[in-house]
């Protein structure tokens, strides 16, 4: 417990017992829940006489605060269970006589511990710091509060939960309030109503969005751009079906571990149907519909493809979470020694595309090897030697290019391991945005096989991959990434053109006819509004470029250039100004 790391938890989880401690000076008749520390903070549920108010946090933070200045110790005691049963018994905490009665049955166990800071006392294994005066005052923050299920299931009381964050000074403290302010601005689900790119309908159904035209855009741009690069990279492009028997699915081993994500089954005719959660199996088909010989290996099978997972209601969340989604999904069918290659082609791919969208490797995204667990019958296919060799391949390759990374124990597919792609969000959490699988099971299951170069039968293996991994999360990360302010490339309307009354509207209407002509994203802004809430509405708007044209600019044929970020840029004629976004455009910029 000497890492800065556990230290930093200790404190955390000594600050979630000083804002119980607190609740209880201000609800004597509080009932407690639980209360850990959680990534940058903590929380703790309460059964309370009322509903808390925002009003009620500024209230316990101060009474937080008095009893930091306390310097209460907190002293730690094993007592005997049952002795501990009366303890809370006396004190009316039922949720706690809950969970020492758990601990008996469960576990066994005949002693429990507690933890007593001035006053208060709750049952808990620790550790703590030695006083509440170690937690710096300035230090720590209440910040939000919600409503939790007690031990996470529906049909148990919903308790009220307040969360906190904790730090070691003040000034990392308001480092990371500023971060939850500016991640506020950039959330995805604000934006993308203030900037009209999707939308959800009650009627349509949850987690499922609906794209508006400019936020289709972005979705077809992003499409483009995968299916142009892949196909540079020697993919072949397919499209199969949304569904499939569940028989696919049984044969595959994934009906048995995903069946509570898929959808129910639909009898149609004679056959039971089901809708597709994931597209291998149905690439695996393809691959075997004729015989292949080593000189076609490498096949590399690409899809942009529609996949349907249940997700329940309360982890839908804007598009990062949805029902249906699309993904820039791959198969890569190859011999075991043209592995090596084709994940190190496959992770310049990702790299390439994460450039593109101006992401460092390192900084904004990393990777995680994530391995087997021997122990774990459910996921794990009994080949030790296969899983070996597969981490040792994927682990080489990661450490060939030099690849930020680390390893996690348990976090593998049932099929074999795999390489996550870690991406940082703009609130500073890290969130896997896709996988590179490398995949010996599938391939005995489909009875896939090759013609070697000797007339013999061979076993393949299967590289699982996306480039960009899923559309809709894509998106979200990309507009919270870029704050909404696209790219030109992106950006789902490049130019607006802003006459500036209404006798210019002509001209206006010229300059957008001859961008059109070159490809370009461009509006005509004519309606009787003054240039200055035209321009102010194209900043909000985040416009690449603002085009103003009066008198002046019909007279020289030319038009008045607003970059976004850059201001005026001054007087230019067209053909210059489609040279210089053609090529902005062109290169990704």
């Amino acid at each position: 417990m000497d890492s800065p790391q556990s230290k930093l938890d200790i404190l955390r989880h000594s600050t979630a017992h000083v804002l119980a401690a607190a609740v209880l000076e201000m609800f004597p008749e509080a009932n407690f829940g639980i209360g850990p520390n959680i990534d940058n903070g903590f929380y703790y549920d309460f059964d309370l006489p009322r509903t808390l108010i925002p009003e009620d946090l500024p209230l316990l933070e101060e009474k937080m605060r008095a009893i930091i200045k306390s310097n209460h110790p907190f002293e730690q005691s094993a007592i005997d269970a049952k002795k501990a049963v009366q303890l809370f018994q006396k004190a009316k905490q039922n949720y706690k006589v809950e969970l020492i009665n758990d601990l008996v049955e469960n576990e066994k166990s005949k002693e429990v511990t507690i933890y007593k800071s001035g006053p208060f006392v709750d049952l808990c294994r620790g550790p703590h710091l030695d006083s509440t005066g170690e937690i710096n005052p300035d230090a720590f923050k209440l910040t939000s509060i919600a409503g939790a299920y007690w031990r996470g299931d529906a049909k148990n009381k919903m308790l009220q939960r307040i969360y906190g964050v904790a730090f070691t000074t003040k000034q990392e403290l308001d480092n990371y309030l500023k971060m939850i302010e500016e991640a506020e601005k950039r959330d995805h689900r604000k934006l993308g109503k203030e900037l009209d790119l999707f939308v959800f309908s009650e009627i349509v159904g949850k987690g499922l969005p609906l794209l508006t035209p400019k936020g289709t855009v972005i979705r077809k741009e992003l499409e483009k751009f995968v299916l142009e690069e892949e196909t540079k990279r020697g993919y072949q492009h397919v499209i199969t079906p949304h569904l499939a028997k569940v028989e696919l699915y049984k044969k595959s081993g994934h009906y048995p571990y995903y069946k509570e994500t898929m959808y129910p089954i639909m009898k149609v005719d004679e056959e039971e149907l089901i809708l597709r959660p994931m597209t291998c199996p149905h690439h695996f088909e393809l691959y075997n519909s004729k015989p292949r010989s080593y000189k076609e290996l490498p096949v590399r099978l690409a899809e942009i493809a529609s996949q349907f997972r249940y997700e329940k209601s309360g982890e839908l969340s804007g598009l990062t979470r949805v029902r249906l989604f699309c993904l820039a999904d791959a198969h890569i069918i190859c011999a075991k020694e043209q592995a090596d290659d084709e994940i190190k082609n496959v992770l310049d791919l990702i790299d390439y595309a994460n450039k593109i969208f101006g992401l460092a490797k390192g900084k904004d995204y990393r990777y995680r090897l994530s391995l087997g667990d021997k122990d774990d019958n459910k996921k794990y296919y009994k080949d030790d030697a296969a899983w070996e060799m597969a981490e040792g391949i994927l682990r080489n390759t990661l450490k060939k290019i030099d690849a930020p990374y680390f390893e996690a124990k348990g976090e593998a597919a049932f099929y074999g391991p795999k390489i996550d792609v870690q991406m940082k969000k703009v609130n500073g959490q890290e969130e896997t945005a896709f996988t590179v699988q490398y995949d010996f099971v599938m391939p005995k299951r489909f009875e896939m096989k090759y013609i070697d170069r000797d007339g013999k039968e061979k076993e393949p293996i299967v590289i699982h991959r996306s480039s960009i991994g899923c559309f809709e999360r894509t998106m979200a990360f990309l507009i919270e990434h870029y704050a909404g302010a696209f790219p030109v490339w992106l950006a789902p309307e490049q130019v607006w053109i802003l006459p500036i009354s209404e006798k210019h509207t002509g001209y206006a209407n010229t300059v957008a006819d001859k961008l059109r002509s070159a490809n370009i994203r461009v509006i005509a802004k004519n309606e009787s509004e003054t240039i200055g809430k035209k321009i102010r509405e194209g900043e909000i708007q985040k416009i690449p470029y603002l085009l103003v044209v009066g008198d002046k600019e019909i007279a020289a044929s030319s038009i008045a250039v607003r970059q976004r970020g850059q201001g005026d840029l001054g007087a230019m004629k067209l053909e210059g100004f489609i040279e210089k976004i053609t090529k902005e455009i062109k290169e990704k910029l």
